[in-house]
């Protein structure tokens, strides 16, 4: 089985973040970038797949800088097999369809049976990527994935939902996007660190990936025309009720000022 696994190169989450007032996209310079946090878990999905289905191989496709190799080397580390790295210039200000055409392009040249995502980037966070990517590539697209198993060419899965969870099933050649419930990413071993060093980023245009559509800022479906930051928060009310009574009725009046409730 041959597994495919998106990851996303993100700030540093602990860092301050800031936006251009001239490009309107987040400032990336002086701040550590590191992989998504959520992509770890869907790195991890897949290195458990994989060593439970003999012969089957986990690449990792990204579209960054190609000064991020290093960042990407921490997937290959924690057990990965190679990467591709889509680097081009033409690629800057892709927005949510543009990025997704490009990895579906990436991944059918590449050719897959089961892609793996995260659910969201702590960058963006609009969790629209693994539908969307579902969508250029044409197969079955499975979110919020708590468990997967992979029993020939059928998927089964868990997937969360408000109310609990539901059971599906659907046949490969398929897209899952996983949740942080369905494990505990592993920590890179010396070993693997080391073995990462001699494994492969392929580093690639879009034109070598055989993109055929304006992406970038060219190619965007949307645009961000303004920004602002958020006023301060205010004092909070303090209410001390007689009782609990009281004290549910202050909350209800409080919502209904607000029309909450």
């Amino acid at each position: 089985m041959k597994i495919v696994v998106t990851v996303k190169l993100v700030p540093d989450t602990s860092a301050d973040k800031r936006i251009d007032p001239g490009t309107k996209r987040l400032v990336r310079s002086g701040v550590e970038t590191v992989l998504n946090p959520f992509d770890e878990y869907a790195i991890e999905a897949a290195l458990q797949l994989k060593e439970k289905a003999a012969g089957s191989t986990v690449t990792v496709v990204t579209m960054a800088p190609e000064s991020g190799k290093e960042v990407v080397r921490k997937a290959l580390a924690m057990g990965a097999d190679d990467a591709i790295m889509i680097s081009d210039p033409q690629a800057e200000g892709s927005d949510v369809w543009g990025t997704a055409y490009a990895l579906a392009k990436t991944i059918e040249k590449a050719g897959f049976d089961l892609v793996v995502t995260g659910s969201q980037s702590t960058d963006a966070s609009t969790g629209e990527i693994p539908g969307a990517l579902a969508e250029y590539l044409g197969v079955p697209g499975v979110t919020y994935v708590r468990k997967i198993e992979v029993d020939g060419t059928t998927v089964k899965a868990e997937r969360e939902t408000d109310s609990g969870y539901a059971r599906v099933t659907t046949e490969l050649p398929a897209l899952v996007s996983v949740t942080k419930s369905i494990n505990e990413p592993r920590y890179p071993s010396l070993k693997g660190i080391m073995g990462a060093k001699k494994k492969t980023i392929a580093v690639q245009t879009l034109a070598d990936a055989g993109v055929d559509k304006p992406v970038g800022s060219e190619g965007a479906r949307t645009e961000l025309t303004e920004i602002a930051t958020p006023a301060p928060r205010g004092k909070g009310e303090i209410f001390e009720a007689a009782d609990a009574v009281a004290g549910a009725a202050k909350i209800i009046e409080f919502l209904r000022e607000r029309k909450l409730v």
